[in-house]
């Protein structure tokens, strides 16, 4: 499912509200995961999961195309750990 599919799916199921309503619903939701994902905070949406960072060392990686060293600096990479819920539905 991609985002327009998620937003079209909510606008259905809530005729109420109007698709433009929808879309900044869901661009809130995000933005504010992302928000505290920089920050150094975590998520977590109970039944769900929970996002977080993780860190990532600095390292010397290769080029594909030539086999060059080349230097990969240290990151925070996102990192989302499935909740109990999700993992039993998964799994039924």
């Amino acid at each position: 499912m991609i985002r327009s599919e998620l937003v079209q799916k909510i606008a259905n199921e809530n005729s109420d509200l109007r698709l433009e309503e929808v879309e900044k619903i869901v661009d809130v939701f995000f933005d504010s995961i992302v928000d505290q994902l920089a920050a150094g905070g975590r998520v977590e949406l109970r039944g769900f999961g929970a996002f977080s960072t993780r860190s990532r060392d600095s390292r010397t990686g290769r080029n594909p195309r030539t086999g060059a060293p080349v230097a990969v600096k240290a990151k925070n990479v996102p990192y989302f750990k499935p909740g109990k819920e999700m993992r039993e539905r998964l799994n039924d």
